[in-house]
């Protein structure tokens, strides 16, 4: 009797090993499907795509992307950030009291941004995307 337990489990437990195998990639290529199908789903038609990679309590990772024309309504102007440009361009300040001021940014870019009370908008108001990596400090 104990030989035919052996034999069933040594036939038994690789048959499970191999099908948890077999089905672990197909697992992992839907949820890579999800991972890109969601910032697209994100990205409304005149706003920027914001993309978050990493949060935590003390900083928020996220890249930020502006076709021509997007808009971001959201800038966390009230932390400090460093933003580094992925793909250069020129984005557009719009604070609350009407003032603008353009901001360029060229691929590779690295700036430090200091925390503002003063809220703004950023609009992209070149001819090819923006494409921001930003650390927001918490």
């Amino acid at each position: 009797m104990n030989h035919l337990l052996r034999l069933i489990a040594s036939l038994v437990v690789p048959a499970f090993m191999l099908a948890g195998v077999a089905a672990n990639p197909a697992l992992a290529q839907d949820k890579a499907k999800d991972a890109k199908a969601a910032p697209a789903a994100k990205a409304e038609k005149g706003k920027a795509a914001q993309k978050v990679l990493l949060e935590n309590n003390k900083v928020r990772v996220q890249e930020v992307t502006y076709k021509p024309g997007d808009e971001n309504t959201s800038v966390a102007s009230s932390s400090s950030r460093v933003v580094r440009a992925l793909k250069g361009g020129t984005l557009m300040r719009t604070y609350a009291d009407g003032k603008t001021e353009k901001s360029e940014w060229k691929t590779g870019e690295v700036k430090f941004i200091e925390s503002s009370k003063v809220a703004y908008r950023a609009k992209n108001v070149g001819k090819t995307d923006v494409q921001l990596y930003v650390v927001i400090l918490k």
